[in-house]
């Protein structure tokens, strides 16, 4: 997509995980680094309907390069045509990553198809964290290799400490230190989902991330989706604990959520309708509700988080799916996994907005009369609320959520915590209770209404390219003034 390469440009080769959550930074990242400079061709490789996916939400203005990396699903035990982890159980999430290092022998051919065209191998290879096989075949072509880490400095930090130490196996206590952390930041068995909290380092899912975490370790660098100002504390124990620099170049944002996904038309509201409904309501008044593009709650959940929200008596939008234990992608059956009559109450009332499947998160969290967001805590989830001021309600479910969640609590105070994890109960009056306390007037809701304002200042300063450039900008300049300038051993004798 996009134009040809030319042989004078600087070629950059990107390869992101196949997940929603890694592919929509790594495209951000790559149209920001073609606005940054124009001396670089970026490529960004993936498999084949991941590549289709990039390219049905890229506009042909956007001189990305994309290429197939050949990968077939049904070779590893995984449904035809299988590519992301969209809609995948968790067995089948294992499976996936696990498949991932079958890309190698492709992106060998790709790589050498380029040296072929071009004369020389990229410039550099940006690789997606979970890639750390892609290492190795960077060092075969002598071609430098960086990280990026869609996380934040403090989720990325605790889930490679996590997977490589597995320090709970060490203690019967419920809470003990991680690795890479002061020994007063405790962590606790209910923030580590299922499979790290099982692991023992001979179960598939550690089999995965600690030969690819540990290679990893031995790129040239690594890029994190975050602000040096906003995670002072994670990005100095990241930076201590891998020894090999780090570039905060976050947040990347999307510049309108509905235009580049063009997902309005299957959400089951449209864009003007949504922005209409929260124009009715007043400044800081509107709970926005989602758990993420892979998430979904139970159903005795689902209508405790219902009840709770009607007695609250704060305005809402909600972006609903099926309960765990139905198909996420089938019609969501208010009558019956909501309280009777729950969504006419709401329309009469004008009180709620359910939303199904996709919601235009950024349009609506950009809005003034949204005033907390309860979210599962990923991490695109969590800049984008932060970048628009918006305190948090936590609820998270999986991978690094939970230790995102007790930054935005301890080290940020941005946020609270409803509960943890997918099958955990709770209750409709702790859900009145908490909602009432974060948006409320005084209290500890203003206070962290104050605090998330100050961290959209620092993030907004961050991207700040007139005058005194912000951190990111610099940050990033910096990255990309270094790639042309080493081999990759030299940036290993740099570090």
């Amino acid at each position: 997509m996009g134009s040809e390469a030319n042989s004078g440009d600087s070629h950059i080769l990107m390869l992101p995980f196949m997940a929603h959550g890694h592919l929509i930074p790594f495209l951000e990242l790559a149209k920001l680094i073609l606005r940054r400079s124009s001396v670089f061709t970026v490529t960004i490789a993936c498999t084949p309907s991941n590549i289709q996916y990039i390219r049905s939400t890229v506009s042909a203005a956007v001189k990305i390069q994309l290429a197939e990396l050949h990968y077939s699903s049904s070779g590893h035990n995984l449904p035809a045509n299988t590519e992301n982890t969209e809609n995948l159980s968790p067995e089948q999430i294992v499976t996936l990553l696990n498949s991932s290092t079958a890309l190698e022998l492709p992106l060998r051919q790709l790589i050498t198809d380029i040296i072929k065209k071009e004369g020389r191998p990229p410039v550099c290879i940006i690789s997606d964290l979970f890639f750390g096989w892609s290492v190795a075949v960077a060092r075969s072509f002598n071609v430098p290799i960086f990280n990026f880490t869609t996380c934040g400095a403090y989720g990325t930090l605790a889930y490679i400490s996590l997977w490589l130490n597995l320090p709970h196996r060490s203690t019967p206590a419920d809470d003990f230190s991680v690795p890479g952390f002061p020994e007063g930041c405790r962590f606790h068995r209910s923030q580590l989902n299922q499979f790290v909290l099982a692991a023992d380092g001979t179960d598939s899912w550690s089999k995965f991330f600690q030969p690819q975490l540990s290679s990893a370790l031995c790129s040239d660098g690594w890029l994190c989706n975050t602000v040096e100002e906003v995670e002072s504390f994670g990005l100095r124990h990241l930076r201590d604990y891998i020894k090999i620099p780090v570039w905060a170049i976050g947040p990347l944002l999307p510049e309108s959520t509905s235009r580049r996904w063009g997902k309005e038309k299957d959400s089951g509201v449209h864009l003007e309708n949504c922005i209409n409904w929260l124009n009715s309501h007043s400044k800081n008044s509107v709970l926005y509700i989602s758990f993420g593009s892979q998430n979904t709650i139970g159903e005795t959940q689902m209508l405790e988080l219902a009840h709770g929200l009607e007695e609250s008596g704060k305005a809402f939008i909600w972006m609903v799916r099926p309960p765990l234990g139905h198909d996420m992608k089938a019609e969501f059956r208010a009558d019956e996994w909501l309280p009777e009559r729950f969504e006419e109450r709401m329309k009469e009332k004008n009180g709620g907005l359910l939303i199904r499947n996709w919601a235009p998160q950024l349009d609506i969290l950009s809005h003034e009369a949204v005033g907390a967001f309860l979210s599962h805590c990923g991490w695109n989830s969590m800049v984008e609320s932060l970048s628009q001021g918006v305190p948090m309600i936590g609820w998270p479910m999986a991978a690094e959520q939970a230790y995102n969640s007790k930054m935005m609590v301890e080290e940020m105070g941005v946020g609270v915590e409803l509960t943890r994890g997918r099958e955990r109960e709770i209750q409709r009056g702790k859900v009145k209770k908490m909602i009432e306390m974060v948006m409320g007037e005084g209290g500890k809701g203003e206070e962290m209404r104050k605090k998330a304002a100050i961290v959209k200042d620092k993030m907004t300063a961050a991207v700040k390219d007139y005058n005194k450039k912000g951190s990111s900008v610099r940050s990033l300049e910096e990255f990309l003034a270094i790639i042309p300038t080493i081999t990759s051993q030299e940036m290993k004798l740099k570090t």
